[in-house]
């Protein structure tokens, strides 16, 4: 499969570039012409390149579009109702908006309502930017441990992600918080703590998929990204169920997390069969499970997701 490309590109922290050196001179009004010429030089910021995702942006399915993808398809062929609204700019300005976003309701809603309009209503939020990002934070952190290219674009996600989950955690602090609010708080919370961004977010994590759990217990991505997060987090005998329940509802990487718990409570036999069967589901991942297989047996592999950008690179 080919990653799919990402719709937007992240803002991560700039990085000043370089700053050249000059060779001495001995003729000193040289060297001074020369400095001063330098110093006159516009200053260069690179923003540095955005990673490609490492783990696959639709956990259901490999070779899917990612849902952001999807979304944004049927934003696109929704008739879009032109708005003429305030400019946020210039109050004494209108702007017309003639766009559709990806719209969500905030309250009152136990499961997916994702609408397509140009403008949020009351109890509602815009989180196509958000679903964007989350997406291509997954990219990189959906497991443990995150694979990125550069301390600065790993930065540039960290402050980020930091905005966005206080943004949802407001939202996802009401009791009737409606489903997307939760998923999206319950999300940005696993990837912080993937990050190491503080304990805090563990708790989150945790409080905010049961809250999911006791919504829509039978959800199976909700139990996918409950079961690894538990696994990942310590609770490997705790995630068993959940992880289960996962793959017997069609989520592909279960199979890959199932198994990656497995190795964390040392029952590697059970992981081995847990990727043959793999295998047997998704015969295109041959080549990869059968590398995983052989390293836990002759190198005591213990982690499925370490290194497994370098394995996939030959298909992906």
């Amino acid at each position: 499969m080919k990653f799919k490309v990402l719709a937007t590109t992240l803002i991560t922290a700039s990085v000043l570039s370089a700053c050249s050196t000059i060779t001495p001179s001995k003729n000193n009004n040289t060297h001074t012409t020369a400095s001063k010429a330098e110093a006159q030089q516009p200053v260069i910021f690179k923003e540095p390149a955005l990673p490609k995702p490492f783990y696959a942006l639709n956990p259901s399915d490999y070779d899917a579009p990612s849902k952001f993808e999807i979304d944004l398809k049927k934003a696109d062929a929704q008739p879009v109702t032109k708005m003429v609204v305030t400019s946020q700019q210039d109050p004494s300005k209108t702007v017309t908006l003639d766009v559709n976003h990806l719209i969500i309701p905030t309250i009152d809603a136990k499961k997916p309502e994702m609408t397509y309009a140009p403008l949020a209503g009351q109890n509602q939020l815009d989180v196509t930017a958000i679903d964007d990002f989350i997406q291509m934070v997954e990219g990189q952190a959906r497991h443990y441990p995150p694979q990125f290219t550069s301390k600065n674009v790993r930065r540039g996600f960290e402050n980020k992600l930091r905005q966005v989950s206080q943004e949802l955690d407001k939202y996802a602090a009401k009791d009737n918080a409606s489903y997307d609010i939760l998923l999206r708080a319950f999300k940005t919370s696993v990837l912080a703590r993937n990050l190491d961004l503080g304990p805090q977010f563990t708790t989150k994590s945790l409080t905010y998929g049961q809250r999911l759990l006791k919504m829509t217990p039978n959800d199976s991505l909700v139990n996918f990204w409950f079961g690894f997060n538990l696994s990942e987090g310590g609770g490997q005998r705790e995630a068993i169920p959940y992880l289960d329940k996962a793959i017997k509802g069609g989520v592909q990487e279960a199979y890959l997390s199932a198994a990656n718990n497995y190795l964390y409570l040392e029952h590697n036999k059970n992981a081995i069969t847990t990727l043959r069967n793999y295998k047997l589901k998704y015969p295109e991942e041959t080549q990869v499970v059968d590398r995983l297989i052989k390293e836990i047996q002759t190198q005591g592999r213990t982690n499925v997701w370490e290194n497994l950008a370098d394995m996939k690179k030959g298909r992906y």
